[in-house]
């Protein structure tokens, strides 16, 4: 589904009205209408910076987060292609270090728009074929790329073999796309296996790994698993990583949550399996703490959407849009109590399966406050409540964050710990209301 990008760059809204009315290709999964297009434009994924292609349910954008910064301080620029974008659409591309400028993003898109006539592309192939070409005219030690959708069909896997491919964590979304069998989603995103390229897995249950093994051995990927070639293992001060070669101990990540560790450490189990692209322990153990990554438990600032809180209130935002993302987020919850009130402001797509998550994070909270998600199909607010009630949680609905925020400062009149979570285009709205915007 396109995502709605808008821009105070006249140019660039230009691009992107072009992108709105794109056809039917949204819907259908294939990699036949991106490759018809890069042909078009002379084939720039064969010509990209070592490749990363990190695939996953949850996770691969933080893994994704941890390999940039790993990069950055060892000194080396890489390009990186990550989705959705959060405020500002430039936030999808990333050329060398830096997010691209809107008069780069223009002429970007108008070139590959002008070769797309006829192909049905969709807004993500589009996108991708843009962010492909770019990569291919400027230098770079590596390339990271964020699968989309699935991995076996998704418009990234026309890459020819990368340097390492990686597979984050694993969980039921996209149902309409991937369907409900978890073993069937293990497939589709082990399909980004290439012959000889490294294959690099955490710890699954045993249908889950011997799904993803399957597709590898068919592909001639050899699989790098957590727990068998790798381990990692929270300690006291971070954590450790151990394979055949070597023991790192890393900081504790500043990313919070403890399943940030794991993404670390996947990160630095596909640094350390690749063997195109050097990069030194010392920078390894600055990623755990120099990583950013916007809409992940992320603190919000004091801004003005947070001023509608009462002073001394804390406010998180996290995606947490299905049961595996609401989990480890839930986990990191559980300390607030001890704080005082704590309250929930929850938007969900219409696609997303409500219960799982109002079964575990309406549990850590004193109120649930639903919101709908701006400019996309989603949950009625107040029929989001209504769920949240039959669970037996206190719940109201509001017309926006800041209607909300108003609404549980209102409800508790003291400080307050909130979450406000359910989609990453509400995070987006929610970082541009508090002038939070990714760079």
């Amino acid at each position: 589904m396109p995502d709605h990008a808008r821009s105070d760059h006249p140019a660039v809204q230009e691009q992107l009205d072009r992108l709105w009315a794109l056809s039917p290709g949204a819907d259908v999964l294939g990699l036949g209408r991106i490759t018809a297009l890069l042909a078009r434009l002379g084939d720039p994924q064969n010509h990209l910076p070592p490749v990363f292609h990190v695939a996953g349910t949850n996770g691969k954008g933080s893994t994704c987060a941890f390999l940039r910064a790993a990069f950055d301080a060892s000194g080396q620029h890489v390009h990186v292609y990550s989705s959705p974008h959060l405020v500002r659409f430039n936030e999808r591309i990333r050329i060398a270090g830096r997010l691209i400028d809107d008069d780069a993003l223009a002429a970007i898109l108008d070139e590959v728009l002008a070769q797309a006539d006829g192909i049905g592309a969709s807004f993500f192939e589009v996108t991708t074929a843009a962010a492909f070409l770019c990569f291919a005219r400027t230098p770079a030690a590596a390339t990271i790329i964020e699968v989309g959708l699935g991995g076996r069909l998704d418009a990234t896997n026309v890459l020819p073999p990368p340097a390492i491919c990686g597979i984050a964590a694993l969980g039921i979304d996209h149902e309409a796309f991937l369907g409900r069998s978890l073993t069937g989603i293990a497939r589709e995103k082990a399909g980004i296996a290439k012959p000889g390229t490294p294959l690099v897995t955490m710890d699954y249950a045993r249908p889950l790994r011997d799904a993803i093994a399957s597709v590898a051995v068919e592909a001639g990927a050899p699989v790098l698993a957590r727990g068998r070639d790798w381990s990692s293992q929270a300690t006291r001060t971070g954590l450790s990583y151990r394979d055949r070669h070597c023991t790192l101990a890393l900081p504790r990540p500043t990313l919070p949550g403890a399943h940030q560790s794991r993404n670390l450490a996947l990160a630095v189990a596909m640094i350390r399996h690749q063997s195109a692209v050097a990069v030194p322990d010392d920078a390894l153990l600055a990623a755990a703490t120099q990583a950013g990554w916007p809409a992940r438990m992320q603190q919000l600032k004091h801004g003005p959407l947070t001023a509608h809180l009462p002073a001394g209130s804390r406010c998180w935002l996290d995606g947490a849009h299905n049961p595996s993302a609401a989990t480890p987020v839930a986990r990191a919850m559980a300390s607030w109590r001890s704080r005082g009130p704590t309250a929930l402001v929850l938007g969900m797509l219409a696609n997303k399966e409500v219960a799982p998550v109002l079964e575990r994070l309406g549990a850590m909270v004193d109120l649930v406050v639903t919101v709908p998600v701006p400019n996309h199909a989603c949950h009625a607010p107040e029929h989001l409540a209504e769920q949240a009630q039959a669970l037996g949680i206190e719940a109201r609905h509001a017309a926006d964050p800041v209607e909300a925020l108003t609404m549980i400062g209102a409800r508790f009149g003291q400080p307050v710990q909130v979450l406000i979570a359910g989609s990453l285009y509400l995070a987006g709205q929610v970082l541009e209301a508090n002038d939070e915007a990714p760079d």
